[in-house]
């Protein structure tokens, strides 16, 4: 039967068989699954049909706990059920498998295989997930590439209809559901045959039902429990021949060979690996290649992992075999060995195998990368019966070493690498790229993009290989024919051109000139090229990019040079295909962005410069743009040096276990971000002291804290560099002030210039190489202490004087324009030297703690937010666990210091306990009091105080933060936040609203409001936005507060202040643009974007205070005057509500007039509250 040929990833091949099979689909977004869960929702709402003739009924639930109850409640009722998940989200579903596997429910778990998070959180592939679920008594089928995931997936479904056991679908996370391939795929009508339909209607007709009804989930006791359970034991041994029956149909129907295990290597092979998922891949090729060279190896391939079927497993290992490898993508600390490999020992114990030699290796942890070097290493160990590979461990010593890195790849396969920012495009180029490669020629292709988990402008390296052969290189490219450089930053940092082969081709993306080539690249960089006959070209795509409108968005330009330098389509065609590519693409943008993106493509077709290598290239010397790392606190010196530079200089598989041995636990020191000058601003913002007003509106609003105010007195302004612009500071004598900015740490996002002042327009931005040099003044600048007189003068809680304290949160991984990090900047500069933070898992964690970058910093006293993340779902309990411990802790503290000032007759201690008591709950004026008490004590000496000083970091008063996003406390943390709020402790609950869940890719949440598009709500979401505010005031005792920055800075601060101010519970609610918003003008007016919600009625600012009620005050504060701005203008002037309009205008305008409603009837209701909780 032949199959028709498309170009797509891992997710998209199990989304389209699996959609054929369901009646119903319970979905939650994680990464790396949440692709699978949006292309069944948007084949939905376009009405694409399963092979029952209907439409997938497609539903969002609040978390995967909440999807796996509707799943079982689903499958109960008759409805053939699906959901797709990974990670953490599939051990939220345990306890329902084990329910689902009980009752013997046919559903089908969609699992991209992604790590669990331990000592941090990792978001890329292995299988400590699915290994978590061996237990539970579902079925366990797993595939090892893209067209497996497209053949095998109707297996599982097949199978758990038949053999009436739900399945554990799963494949390799990223490195399968994000690879792109070209893959044969099912028609429906061929599944549809498949499909055994006398069990389907057994299943129907045996869901509960009110007509024929049965009850189900008893409790039993003791007396029948333990033979129930055995019950099931002939469906388990049924399982494997239904299974093996279903790939039997499968193999007729496209001519394969798959079985529950498959063997593939030498019939006599004396060496064999076991393994499962996408490594199988590289093991076949290096198979190839030892055989080509008279080697006896092979690969056994575990299909069905559970039931694990042993007489399976024994048939397809060669007799010949003296060695067997087991390769686990787990580690299971303590245990006698990870999964497969015990269960492989169990198997052949007995058998004729039994004296055969097993070892274990663990590979791939957190997708790290697995060549076919390494599996030479396997095959060639002799020694270690335990081992590791793909690291280097020498602390315990069981890694295996690497001898040899053999090109395995087909001959004639082309291997290209894009290396870009992430956030320019690069991505999503290549991925249209590979795609047209694939469905445009004969030739086979396939695409993996490696980036790091900055939230944008972090490193970004596309792989894409093409050729006339399959493509099984399941491994990062290190032999590259085609090489280009998206970012011009990147020559200094990282070897690109060092992975070209003889006579490749290089093409930089550069504003310098052919002639500054020779002056402004690397020695190291020009040798190469020139002594390996390397075709360099460049091309100034941001130039083209600026002319055209795209901005710093190249990579339509780079593509089309891309496509002209291959010759791989003819060029006319090319163009075409790339410009339908763009409109499929941005379509959702308008039509002026895919206008601007089509003449992206003509420009960058004929865009490129030859460059003529000189002869002289070839005698350059190494140029050593190394920084000297400096510092007073050895712990960061130490981690940035040991860690950090290596990690982003792209050699942190080079660190062996003895460097990171120390951070085991996964601590970090804070403030390594600083040390990352990343310089990857095209622009950044140049002040111009003669027209500032000294506002500071500037730093406030900056994503990153890359530009800054500072007071210096008249012998810190003589002591300057050279050249540093300064003024007099306006009511303060004495002192000058200045508008400092580090480019080096810059987006360039251009929110400050936006925000300044039209009529004064103190700040411009101009291009970045231009003021490199002015680092040294940013750098004198932070290196002084803050002017406490001037904070006091200005006022720590208004705009400007807030903006004189050092922020605490610093060049983090957050996109340009960021609308979170500028309030938790905020925060850092009121209350972050005695702050906690527990953050739950999203944007603000990711931004806040990835490794090794780590921006929440401390202050010249080493104090600063204690910050930690522990799981999406519980950050509000983890918090909460926070204050416990400090209430405890303080409590115990009290009770001592109670008995010394009980015991003393030294004033000045009884006096500090005095002080330190009245103040016990004051954050602000606890920490004074607690210096003094400190110092008391210390005087004292006696050993009840040293026995207090021992905990003195305890003492003082901490102000206890939760954050998150909207994801989290309107969905999946809910439950955890309103215990929380309603628990009266005086704890602070901030949530940055975007009103999606920016992390995993902008799928609609509680917070989304209507008529707004979203992953999950591709037609629009229907339901209005969920009111946590109402809700948590509905508690009376709970401080509340809605705020939005750029309407209002002033009342922003405030909020913040009165809310940690509070002696209970606080929730601020804080609007947040975000790039998923699709903001038409650009992240650099996300404050324009704030200011503009306020005016139009979409988000209104209010503050609720419990403590101005209990003293007859008005409690609730309107602070948004009646809207007076456009609300249809406004939702136009995003793309998640335009691009509605523009591809369904009647559906459009109901909702739109539907949400316009809803805002005037919350406007009203908030004026009914001022009211309400008017002063008595």
């Amino acid at each position: 039967m032949k199959r028709s040929m498309k170009t797509m990833d891992g997710n998209h091949a199990a989304a389209h068989a699996s959609y054929a099979f369901t009646d119903v689909a319970a979905i939650y977004p994680i990464t790396p699954s949440s692709v699978m869960a949006e292309a069944t929702d948007e084949w939905a709402t376009a009405g694409r049909k399963n092979i029952f003739g209907q439409t997938v009924q497609v539903t969002e639930m609040q978390s995967e706990a909440g999807a796996a109850g509707t799943v079982h409640g689903s499958l109960a009722a008759g409805a053939l059920t699906t959901t797709y998940t990974a990670s953490q989200g599939l051990l939220l579903m345990i306890p329902n498998l084990y329910k689902v596997a009980g009752e013997r429910l046919p559903g089908v778990f969609n699992v991209s295989a992604r790590c669990v998070a331990t000592h941090a959180l990792n978001i890329f592939g292995d299988h400590s997930d699915v290994y978590a679920c061996r237990q539970t008594g579902v079925a366990m089928l797993c595939e090892s590439s893209v067209q497996e995931v497209m053949d095998l997936t109707p297996v599982a479904h097949c199978a758990a209809i038949k053999g009436r056991v739900p399945f554990i679908n799963f494949f390799d996370g990223f490195r399968t559901s994000h690879e792109i391939q070209k893959i044969e795929t099912w028609d429906y009508e061929d599944l549809k045959d498949m499909v055994d339909m006398d069990a389907v209607d057994a299943f129907r007709k045996n869901a509960l039902n009110p007509n024929h009804p049965v009850e189900m989930g008893s409790a039993q006791n003791p007396d029948i429990f333990f033979q129930s359970r055995e019950a099931c034991n002939s469906t388990y041994d049924e399982l494997p021949a239904i299974v093996q029956e279903y790939m039997d149909k499968v193999n007729e129907k496209i001519g394969t060979d798959y079985k529950l295990f498959n063997y593939y290597g030498a019939a006599d092979a004396d060496r064999v690996i076991i393994a499962m998922g996408s490594v199988c891949e590289t093991i076949d090729e290096t198979i190839d290649f030892l055989m080509a060279r008279g080697e006896k190896v092979g690969v056994v391939k575990v299909r069905l992992y559970r039931p694990f079927v042993k007489e399976a497993l024994i048939d397809a290992i060669p007799d010949t075999v003296k060695t067997i490898a087991v390769l686990d993508r787990t580690k299971e600390p303590g245990s006698l060995g990870e999964p497969l490999y015990l269960d492989v020992v169990a198997a052949l114990k007995g058998s004729k195998f039994d004296q055969v030699k097993i070892t274990s290796g663990r590979y791939g942890l957190g997708s790290k990368d697995t060549t076919p070097g390494q599996i030479i290493a396997v095959y060639n160990n002799t020694e270690k019966e335990r081992f590791t590979i793909g690291i280097i461990d020498d602390v315990t010593n069981l890694s295996l070493e690497v001898k040899e890195n053999p090109v395995t790849t087909p001959e004639g396969t082309t291997n290209c690498k894009f290396w870009g920012l992430g956030a320019d495009g690069t991505v999503g180029a290549n991925k249209n790229s590979i795609k047209i490669i694939g469905d445009n020629t004969d030739m086979y292709a396939q695409a993996y993009f490696d980036y790091d988990s900055k939230k944008s402008g972090g490193v970004t390296i596309s792989h894409l290989r093409f050729g006339h052969s399959p493509i099984r290189s399941t491994y990062l490219i290190s032999q590259a024919n085609f090489v280009a450089c998206h970012c011009t930053a990147y020559i200094y940092k990282y070897n690109m051109v060092q992975d070209l082969v003889p006579g490749g081709t290089f093409l930089f993306n550069t504003q310098w000139s052919v002639d500054e080539l020779d002056e402004k690249l690397p020695g190291q960089v020009k040798r190469y090229i020139a002594e390996n006959n390397i075709n360099f070209y460049i091309i100034d795509g941001v130039k083209i990019g600026k002319e055209i409108g795209l901005g710093n968005r190249i990579n339509t330009v780079l593509q089309s040079a891309f496509f002209s330098l291959t010759k791989l389509i003819p060029e006319e065609e090319v163009i075409k295909l790339m410009k339908d590519a763009a409109t499929r693409s941005y379509a959702k943008k308008g039509d002026d962005v895919v206008k601007m993106n089509h003449d992206a493509i003509d420009a960058g077709a004929t865009a490129y410069v030859k460059v003529d290598v000189p002869e002289s290239w070839k005698n350059c010397t190494d140029d050593d743009y190394s920084v000297e790392v400096k510092g007073d606190n050895k712990e960061v010196v130490d981690f940035v040096k040991d860690i950090q530079q290596k990690v982003n200089g792209q050699q942190g598989n080079t660190i062996p276990v003895s460097v990171v041995k120390k951070y085991e636990t996964g601590w970090t020191p804070s403030g390594t971000a600083a040390y990352e000058k990343r310089g990857v601003a095209t622009d950044v913002p140049v002040w111009d002291a003669t027209k500032c007003i000294e506002c500071n509106q500037c730093s406030y609003v900056c994503p990153h804290a890359a530009i800054r105010p500072v007071a210096m007195t008249e012998a810190e302004a003589a002591a300057a560099p050279e050249g540093m612009q300064m003024k007099d500071l306006n009511m303060m004598p004495g002192y000058k002030f200045a508008i400092v900015v580090s480019a080096f740490d810059c987006t360039g996002c251009g929110s400050c210039v936006n925000v300044c002042p039209d009529k004064v327009q103190a700040i411009t931005m101009t291009g970045f190489e231009a003021h490199e040099d002015e680092q040294k003044y940013f750098d004198y600048a932070v290196s002084l202490e803050d002017k406490e007189d001037v904070i006091e003068k200005f006022k720590i809680n208004s705009v400007k004087g807030s903006q004189f304290r050092q922020p605490l949160l610093e060049f983090s991984g957050a996109c340009g324009g960021c609308g979170e990090t500028p309030y938790a900047k905020l925060i850092t500069q009121l209350f972050g030297d005695r702050m906690y933070i527990a953050n739950a898992t999203g944007c603000s964690s990711i931004w806040a703690n990835s490794s090794p970058s780590t921006p929440y910093t401390t202050n010249k006293k080493g104090h600063g937010p204690a910050w930690s993340n522990s799981l999406f779902e519980d950050a509000a309990e983890f918090g909460y666990g926070m204050l416990l411990a400090q209430r405890a802790i303080r409590d115990r503290l009290k009770n001592e210091l109670d008995e010394i000032a009980a015991n003393t007759d030294k004033a000045d201690v009884k006096d500090a306990i005095k002080e330190w008591n009245d103040t016990f709950t004051s954050g602000i004026e606890n920490g004074p009091a607690t210096e003094k008490l400190v110092a008391a004590l210390e005087a004292c000496g006696c050993d009840a105080s040293k026995n207090v000083l021992k905990e003195k970091d305890f003492l003082a008063k901490k102000s206890q933060w939760i954050f998150g996003g909207d994801g989290w406390a309107y969905d999946i943390g809910f439950g955890g936040v309103d215990h929380v709020l309603a628990s009266g402790k005086d704890i602070n609950v901030m949530v940055f609203d975007t009103e999606v869940y920016s992390n995993t890719g902008g799928q609609s949440s509680k917070s989304t409001p209507t008529g707004a598009i979203a992953q999950f709500a591709a037609g629009g979401k229907e339901t209005k936005k969920k009111d946590l505010a109402g809700i948590a005031m509905s508690y009376g005792y709970v401080y509340v507060a809605h705020i939005s920055m750029g309407a209002d800075m002033n009342q922003c601060v405030k909020a913040l202040a009165e809310a940690e101010a509070y002696p209970g519970p606080s929730l601020i609610i804080a609007y947040a643009p975000c790039i998923n918003h699709g903001i038409k003008k650009g992240m650099s007016k996300a404050q324009t974007e704030e200011k503009l919600a306020v005016e139009s009625g979409y988000w209104f600012n209010f503050r609720y205070n419990p403590t101005l009620a209990a003293e007859g005050k008005d409690a609730f504060s309107l602070d948004s005057k009646e809207p007076t701005g456009d609300y249809q203008a406004f939702l136009k002037g995003e793309n998640r509500y335009a691009s509605l309009a523009k591809f369904n205008p009647a559906r459009a305008a109901e909702l739109f007039a539907k949400a316009e409603k809803n805002s005037k009837d919350e406007y009203d209701h908030l004026k009914k509250l001022v009211t309400l909780y008017a002063g008595k």
